[in-house]
């Protein structure tokens, strides 16, 4: 029903500055919530921010609030995360994913995309 593509993942130095973008089809984008996910290689697969359907409303994980920000546009059909004051704390496969509220647990969304991978060197 609905398909996610993530992209502007890539490789920067610690302290630098990127912009995920989550791509999606179909026709009922602006009635999902959506989230993004982040999993480092051998940990679980962590929350790290979540919108409403209109936009309208956020929240974020302890540790990435201050630092990254989610946004949508509904005419584009796509969702941002805008990270700065990158760490390597931060590395990791991002996902995006479609929910039905500002859920923490991954259970709780159902279409992923296939993932975008961020490194933050030291």
């Amino acid at each position: 029903q609905v398909q996610l593509v993530e992209s502007g993942g890539g490789l920067v130095q610690a302290g630098g500055s990127l912009r995920l973008s989550c791509a999606a089809s179909g026709r009922t984008f602006s009635n999902y919530y959506m989230g993004w996910f982040r999993q480092a290689p051998g940990k679980e697969r962590d929350f790290v921010a979540a919108i409403t359907a209109g936009g309208g409303g956020t929240y974020l994980a302890d540790a990435v609030k201050g630092r990254f920000t989610i946004s949508r546009d509904n005419a584009k059909n796509t969702v941002y995360l805008q990270m700065n004051s990158l760490t390597p704390e931060d590395t990791a496969v991002y996902y995006c994913a479609t929910g039905t509220g500002l859920y923490v647990s991954s259970r709780n969304y159902d279409y992923w995309g296939q993932g975008t991978q961020v490194t933050v060197s030291s």
